[in-house]
C-alpha cells in the first residue's frame, strides 16, 4: 500500500486490529485505483476471524404495514402512500410453518419480523409458545420486534430466541432527519436491553438516506462500542409513497466501500448484507472479498430479494463454504 493511510489500514489489517475515524473516512473517499488494496485488507480481517465461510440467513413478514412510526424510507409507515401489504400479527400455525420451511433452506437463523413500534405482549407470547415448540440443529430463531422491553425480551430468551434483530438506522446526529416518532436513543436502549436479557444482537442500519460519510463512520464505530454479535447492512431501494421515493440508489463502488468500512473497524464482528444488493448488479460477488461473510437471502419485507438459488451459485463459484 503506497499512501500512508494505505499503509495504516494494512497494518491494522495484518494484526487484526480495528480502525479508527481518520482510516475509515479515507476507506469511504477510496479512488477506485485503491479499492483492490483496500478489499485485500478487508477480506484478510474477514478470512482471520471467519475463515472461508458465509451464512446466509432469511426473514419472515409476520405483521405488516399500518405503522405508526414515520421513518423515511418505510413503506410500511402509515403515513406513506404506498401499496406495502397489511395484515396483523400471523397464527401460530404459521409461524411454526414459516420455521419449518426455512430448514429446507441453507440459513442458520430465520427472522421473524413485526412492523410497529413494539409488538404487543399478547404477541410475543404467541411467539413464545411456537419458538419453545420448534427448534434444529441448524436453523436458530431470530426476531425483529421492536422496542421491546427488558421482561419480554427475557421470555424470548427463556422461551429459545437466540438473536434479536433492531436496526439503529443511521447515526445519532442524523435519526432526527430520519424518524421523529421516536428516538435514537429507544432504539440504543433497546439493543443494550436485548444484550442485558442474554440475548445475541443483530444490529445494523440503512444507508443511502442522505448521510454523509462522517455518518456512516459514526454509527460503525458506534456499533463496534456495543459489541454485538452481528451487523446487517442495509442500501436504501427508494419505495414509491415514502418520503424518500427520489432519493438516488447508492453506487455499487459506493456500497462496496461502505461494506470494507464497516469490516475494518468492526474486525471479529459478523458484516452481513441484507436489502439493497441489487444496486451491486454483476459486481454482488464482490461483497465477499469486501469483507461480508453473511447475507440475508430470499424474500424481503416490501421489495424483492436476491433468489436463494442464485445466491448459492454465487457462492459456489466463489469455493466459499455454507449450509448447503
Amino acid at each position: 500500500m503506497g499512501t500512508p493511510e494505505l499503509k495504516a489500514i494494512r497494518q491494522a489489517a495484518e494484526k487484526g486490529e480495528a480502525i479508527s475515524c481518520e482510516p475509515a473516512l479515507h476507506v469511504l473517499g477510496a479512488s477506485s485505483a485503491d479499492l483492490p488494496e483496500i478489499f485485500a485488507a478487508a477480506s484478510l480481517v474477514r478470512n482471520r476471524y471467519f475463515g472461508n465461510r458465509v451464512s446466509l440467513c432469511s426473514i419472515f413478514s409476520a405483521q405488516s404495514g399500518a405503522c405508526s412510526e414515520d421513518c423515511a424510507f418505510c413503506a410500511q409507515a402509515s403515513c406513506h402512500d404506498t401499496e406495502s401489504e397489511i395484515h396483523p400479527l400471523c397464527s401460530s400455525e404459521s409461524l411454526a410453518e414459516a420455521f419449518e420451511e426455512a430448514t429446507e433452506l441453507p440459513v442458520t437463523h430465520l427472522g421473524i419480523v413485526t412492523s410497529g413500534c413494539a409488538l404487543s405482549e399478547e404477541g410475543v407470547e404467541r411467539l413464545c409458545a411456537v419458538i419453545a415448540k420448534k427448534s434444529h440443529p441448524r436453523v436458530h430463531w431470530c426476531a425483529s420486534l421492536g422496542c421491546l422491553d427488558y421482561e419480554l425480551l427475557c421470555r424470548l430468551k427463556s422461551a429459545g430466541l437466540k438473536r434479536f434483530h433492531h436496526n439503529l438506522e443511521t447515526a445519532p446526529g442524523y435519526f432526527s432527519q430520519i424518524c421523529t416518532t421516536h428516538s435514537f436513543d429507544l432504539r440504543l436502549e433497546t439493543v443494550r436491553r436485548a444484550k442485558q436479557a442474554g440475548l445475541e444482537v443483530c444490529c445494523g442500519g440503512i444507508f443511502g438516506l442522505g448521510e454523509t460519510n462522517e455518518h456512516r463512520v459514526e454509527l460503525a464505530l458506534l456499533i463496534a462500542r456495543e459489541g454485538v454479535e452481528s451487523i446487517p447492512l442495509n442500501f436504501l431501494i427508494p419505495i414509491p409513497g415514502t418520503r424518500l421515493e427520489k432519493m438516488e440508489a447508492l453506487k455499487p463502488l459506493e456500497i462496496l466501500r461502505i461494506v470494507s468500512m464497516f469490516r475494518l473497524t468492526n474486525p471479529t464482528t459478523e458484516v452481513r448484507v441484507c436489502a439493497g444488493r441489487v444496486h451491486l448488479g454483476d459486481l454482488q460477488s464482490m461483497l465477499y472479498f469486501a469483507g461480508a461473510n453473511a447475507m440475508m437471502t430470499g424474500r424481503l419485507l416490501t421489495v424483492d430479494g436476491s433468489g436463494v438459488e442464485r445466491d448459492i451459485k454465487m457462492l459456489k463459484a466463489l469455493e466459499v463454504q455454507n449450509d448447503f
